[in-house]
């Protein structure tokens, strides 16, 4: 569960967050930047080397990053080539006049649930504020790409980032403003657009705490943050064999560290903090979250497979046995959750009485 093969190829971990399509894209594109460029700091899974064209793995031996290397400009619609900070590919397989999609290219795989949790968490805070045009102050780094590099290969975390206009500015000062006013923003407007008070609360929580740790001493955050915790064992390993970040065992060592088999994985020997237990997992696994559109499509499968002929995001289709197939729309995520459908989808007998009931 990596992102590069050290040989010049990347694969991504792509995250896609539903926005308000009356939010300016161009405001979108300004804040979200900033965060994209600067959230490396917590959601880096480290790297050995560089794949920069120009640099050497003698210049950057170890960075915060995987995917740093691979991007090459700072908006468009590629995901393989020319790559870009802000993706344009829009789909958002939901009402399109009311939603837009923004389709994130720019994390690494993490096996820390923690980065995961705080990738996607501080992500949907910053895109929470942008909707409601509450962030005063906007980022315009002088050269976005460069500074994405520049935040990867930093590992003292504090290599001052050229602005547009002129001043300068660190990830870690970037990242506690935009803190700040996530904090603000909640506490005037709630947590219902981040999840809830719970998920919400306690993203602002373990964020605060892991910006903190980063400042005082980044091995603090060695249980959380999977850059550190890698480069902790790596280090570890140069120190008892007296070896170099250039010898090949340390690289191998590096891509055990993503192995998803326990019994391989160094990931899963290094102390990672989880906020999930494995039965969480495995009810996830075959259980639809309850809470979004993804209840009803999911109850629906389980009850009646035989009887649905295709099933996607927007949309179910049944076959009923009738001339025609019966399409649901489904274009609305925060419907068809437990609350909105779970009576009438356990009550009916079959997928006749459920559309019957749906459509009555």
């Amino acid at each position: 569960k990596n992102n590069s093969d050290g040989k010049g190829n990347s694969y991504g971990c792509h995250e896609n967050y539903l926005m308000a399509r009356s939010a300016p894209f161009s405001r979108v594109v300004a804040h979200a930047t900033a965060h994209l460029i600067t959230r490396q700091l917590f959601t880096g899974s480290g790297k050995v080397g560089t794949e920069v064209p120009g640099l050497s793995n003698a210049e950057v031996p170890y960075q915060l990053t995987q995917r740093a290397d691979f991007f090459e400009a700072e908006v468009g619609l590629e995901t393989t080539l020319k790559r870009p900070i802000i993706n344009t590919r829009d789909e958002p397989h939901a009402d399109a006049q009311k939603y837009r999609r923004l389709h994130v290219i720019t994390g690494d795989a993490n096996r820390s649930e923690v980065a995961t949790f705080l990738k996607v968490g501080t992500t949907a805070f910053v895109l929470s504020l942008v909707e409601d045009d509450a962030l005063p102050r906007t980022f315009a780094f002088r050269a976005p790409v460069a500074a994405m590099r520049q935040v990867s290969h930093d590992l003292s975390l504090r290599r001052p980032l050229a602005l547009a206009d002129g001043d300068t500015i660190t990830a870690l000062e970037v990242q506690w403003e935009l803190l700040e006013r996530s904090r603000k923003w909640a506490e005037e407007r709630g947590f219902e657009a981040v999840g809830g008070e719970a998920v919400g609360s306690s993203v602002l929580d373990e964020w605060e705490a892991v910006l903190a740790d980063l400042e005082a001493d980044p091995d603090r955050a060695a249980d959380r943050i999977d850059w550190v915790a890698k480069r902790r064992v790596l280090s570890a390993y140069q120190a008892r064999h007296g070896v170099g970040w250039d010898d090949p065992r340390v690289a191998a060592m590096a891509l055990q560290y993503h192995d998803l088999r326990p019994e391989r994985s160094l990931a899963d020997r290094v102390g990672l903090r989880r906020i999930t237990s494995d039965e969480e997992v495995r009810h996830a696994m075959t259980n639809p979250p309850e809470d979004t559109r993804a209840y009803f499509r999911g109850r629906c499968l389980q009850r009646w497979a035989g009887d649905i002929v295709a099933a996607n995001w927007d949309s179910i289709v049944f076959d009923i046995g009738r001339s025609s197939l019966r399409r649901v729309p489904m274009m609305e995520p925060l419907r068809g959750t437990r609350a909105h459908v779970g009576t009438v989808v356990d009550e009916s007998a079959d997928p006749a009485e459920l559309l019957a009931r749906l459509s009555g």
